[in-house]
């Protein structure tokens, strides 16, 4: 038996002990610790976490979901980690998000369905348990598909809105796959759903210093919960958003982010595209977008939420950049091909 500190964002530090063979996910989920993750066999990424100390063997996980970079830069996946020797790991989370909670399906109703453009659409559910769910804006829930065992994961474009206890997301349309074409071709107002969750340590933060936000394609969801968090509640701090896609008609959502950016102060949105046929008057990627100011000399928090590729392009940008952030938080995707 080895034991594991594991130290939280919020300074809390639990100690836990595994058992011959155990990984240190099982074990924190045996001691009541639930360490963000959704696969449990190194596929998601979700339960990435900071090595501090000590040694451990990781094996049967793939690059998706921890890239070489990341490990010899000591990331570590919790769900593939087995201890060698008593360790020590930043866990990317509060401990109050990570205490362990009886989870539950939440059954709803389809309240709105939007299509949005050829490549996006918008869901909301509501319901009673719906409108009872607790999650911080930037989690996500798994959303299952009607009529099969499946389900996808979708981040919350929304709050729970007080007026009818509906939440909202944004899905990529995928050709033949199971929840586009069930959005695309069965779905109706009303339809029974199920939801499962909340899940995942990308979240927005308390704003202690300026923020840059990096939202590529249906990554904005969690970005437009994040603006409705901090509308609601205020920031001093300086708030900037640039959301890329690949085509013009892969834009979404500009009225609303548009509105954030009028009402609330200190918020400023832009949004780019990285086709060279693209009329938008801002071409490229979100890195050709990011201004010396955005990054306030390192003392910047920046939330990154996209595909791989992009998660990785930004990712190599600041490193070659030497930008230092006081914090990075992201959270990469991959549009589910069936």
């Amino acid at each position: 038996m080895y034991k594991i500190a594991l130290n939280f964002e919020d300074g809390v530090t639990r100690f836990v002990h595994t058992l011959p063979g155990e990984t240190v996910a099982d074990a924190a989920y045996r001691s009541g610790l639930n360490i963000p993750m959704d696969c449990r066999d190194g596929a998601c990424g979700t339960c990435k976490c900071k090595s501090e100390s000590g040694q451990f063997e990781m094996t049967d996980y793939i690059e998706d979901a921890l890239s070489d970079d990341e490990v010899r830069a000591g990331m570590v996946l919790t769900c593939c980690m087995r201890l060698e020797s008593d360790c020590a790991i930043s866990v990317p989370a509060s401990s109050e998000v990570c205490v362990r909670s009886k989870q539950e399906d939440i059954h709803g109703q389809i309240f709105a369905l939007n299509r949005l453009s050829d490549s996006t659409l918008s869901f909301s559910v509501a319901g009673d348990q719906v409108k009872a769910m607790h999650f911080l804006p930037g989690q996500y829930v798994n959303v299952h598909v009607p009529g099969t065992d499946q389900k996808r994961a979708y981040s919350f474009s929304s709050l729970v809105q007080a007026s009818n206890g509906s939440a909202s997301f944004l899905i990529r349309i995928v050709p033949n796959g199971l929840m586009s074409t069930f959005m695309t071709e069965s779905a109706k107002i009303g339809d029974e759903i199920k939801l499962s969750g909340p899940f995942g340590s990308f979240y927005l933060r308390d704003i202690k210093r300026p923020i840059l936000m990096l939202a590529g394609g249906t990554g904005l969801a969690p970005f437009l919960a994040m603006l409705e968090s901090i509308k609601a509640t205020g920031t001093s701090h300086p708030v900037h958003l640039i959301y890329g896609v690949t085509y013009d008609s892969d834009l979404v959502e500009m009225e609303k982010l548009e509105a954030f950016a009028s009402s609330i102060d200190n918020v400023t949105v832009s949004a780019c595209v990285a086709s060279e046929k693209s009329a938008w008057p801002q071409k490229g990627y979100v890195t050709n977008h990011i201004d010396a100011s955005h990054l306030n000399n390192g003392d910047v928090d920046i939330y990154l939420c996209g595909p791989p590729p992009m998660v990785e392009a930004v990712s190599h940008f600041m490193k070659e950049n030497n930008i230092v952030p006081a914090n990075f938080y992201y959270e990469k995707f991959a549009a589910s091909s069936h």
